[in-house]
């Protein structure tokens, strides 16, 4: 057998697909970077103030390390994110959304290949004598008669060849959207990554803060304990009035009822530890992080301003939405413009099984079409309006997040510098209370002061010492915040790509 027609029909239907043109639609191009050269209205200075006998240096255009919380030399909160990276869902659920996005992408990319399909049928079927009349055949048997066809066997083979030529270039546009969206999803997959890290660390910092505010508020519990020791004392011998043990007691049951809203927010902020590790609460046995075990980084990096849209993977994700809404305006206008449609049978068909694939048996057919939309209501109109629409739409979200990402970096790096003034200004308040309450607790035992002055010298160390926690914490979560601002050094990571193509051993 030589299927003559087949063999011609494939190379031309191969040769047609050099038929396509340009693609219509808009060419999308990455948007320029701003043209802003600063974060801040102020140039920022060399470093910080030194508070906690750490001043931080703001080094420009420094790399940023893909393990940047490193920086904060913890072995514990290193170990802890190590371990979310493993087994935290959120990262799986966005690792299973991108594998999902490039197999769209190859499903997508087949349609500028032709299809070919093969088919086998055996039919049984009877033709009664006026359907043969009917069809022209010859009815003999006189007048009167009819000529009885017996049922017969029909067996067809038969492969089929497809193939749209992209002309105007709307499957190209597709899988340019496509494309888009595995880029989006990727993005969407490192911004997890950083946003998860990123967590941990402020997670960390204020279970360390509250931890010292706890013992802080307990130390204050422990001085208050010891001055009414001494103020029954006093009572006992009738050097004082009843009324002020009466007083410091309130203090004391103040200080106390701190502790339990304290306790609470850092039972809160374990459970949240643990669910981005991926464990049960009950199931959470970490090490306890304090102020102590993190360390401050002496050394921030301030990227340029031009790299920050390259780094931000919000940014990409955003610029990468922009370019799928872009491709989508030249898939609704090709979906207006003729559609060319080339297809090729051949095959076999015999009243015998074994008659098949015999030359006096062969059929083929080649067969082009075109089809042009003429009325559609005004739906392919609209759709394409909808799609210039949708990237006008994304362009502005576009924008929207380049101005937040700035905006980040700058309240991150003006965080810092009063961060620093701040902490140097609560350490020396903190210094300054206690010393005044020590004097205070002498001069109320020798009778030189009032009891009440005792009371608002604790209330003032009291809050000195929660403060300068507080502020200790905010300057190391501010820095986290920075590194999360500037995108968190992701490309230098492959740890990502690696899981993506694993997706944590979910599917094989």
């Amino acid at each position: 057998m030589k299927p003559t027609g087949f063999l011609i029909a494939v190379p031309a239907l191969m040769l047609c697909s050099g038929l396509a043109g340009c693609a219509v639609g808009p060419n999308y191009s990455q948007p320029a970077a701003p043209a802003t050269t600063g974060y801040t209205p102020a140039p920022l200075p060399a470093a910080t103030a030194s508070a906690a006998g750490v001043s931080q240096q703001f080094v420009s255009a420094a790399d940023i390390s893909g393990d940047w919380w490193t920086l904060f030399r913890s072995p514990e909160l290193n170990s802890l994110i190590d371990a979310a990276l493993r087994q935290n869902p959120t990262l799986t659920a966005a690792q299973g959304t991108l594998l999902e996005a490039e197999e769209n992408l190859r499903a997508g990319q087949g349609a500028f290949s032709p299809t070919l399909s093969g088919s086998f049928q055996a039919e049984r079927q009877r033709v009664s004598s006026a359907e043969l009349a009917t069809a022209g055949g010859s009815v003999s048997g006189g007048a009167g008669s009819s000529v009885v066809i017996p049922p017969f066997n029909l067996y067809n083979a038969t492969v089929s060849l497809s193939y749209t030529p992209d002309v105007f270039g709307g499957v190209r546009r597709q899988v340019e959207s496509l494309g888009a969206q595995v880029d989006y999803q990727r993005y969407e997959l490192e911004a997890a990554y950083l946003t998860l890290t990123a967590n941990i660390v402020t997670a960390a910092v204020t279970e360390a803060s509250l931890n010292g505010q706890i013992a802080a508020t307990r130390q204050i519990i422990a001085i208050d304990q010891a001055t009414l020791k001494i103020l029954n004392q006093q009572v006992s011998y009738g050097g004082i009035a009843e009324a002020n043990v009466i007083s410091e007691q309130a203090a004391l049951a103040s200080a106390i009822a701190l502790l339990p809203p304290l306790q609470a927010s850092l039972a809160q902020t374990r459970n949240q530890l643990a669910d981005y590790v991926g464990v049960f609460p009950a199931d959470f046995h970490a090490e306890d992080f304090t102020l102590d075990s993190l360390s401050l980084p002496s050394n921030v990096p301030v990227s340029l301003p031009s790299a920050l849209v390259n780094q931000r993977p919000d940014i990409q994700a955003a610029a990468a939405q922009l370019h799928a809404a872009s491709a989508n305006v030249g898939v609704a206008t090709a979906n207006m413009l003729p559609q060319i449609t080339l297809s090729a049978d051949v095959g076999q068909e015999a009243l015998q099984a074994g008659q098949l694939f015999t030359p006096q048996n062969l059929l083929w057919s080649l067969v082009a079409g075109i089809t042009q939309p003429i009325f559609e209501g005004g739906t392919l109109n609209a759709k394409r309006k909808a799609a210039i629409a949708a990237l006008q739409t994304a362009g502005a979200q576009y924008q929207v997040t380049v101005l937040s990402a700035f905006q980040n970096v700058a309240d991150s790096l003006q965080a810092l510098q009063y961060d620093a003034d701040t902490l140097a200004a609560y350490q020396l308040a903190e210094q300054t209370s206690a010393h005044s309450l020590t004097v205070t607790q002498a001069q109320v035992q020798l009778g030189g002061q009032p009891f009440t002055a005792i009371l608002t010298a604790q209330t003032t160390y009291q809050n000195a010492v929660i403060a300068r926690v507080k502020a200790q914490a905010a300057r190391l979560t501010d820095t986290a915040a920075l590194y999360q601002a500037l995108g968190g050094g992701w490309w230098h990571r492959s740890d990502v790509s690696a899981t993506v193509n694993s997706c944590c051993g979910i599917f094989p």
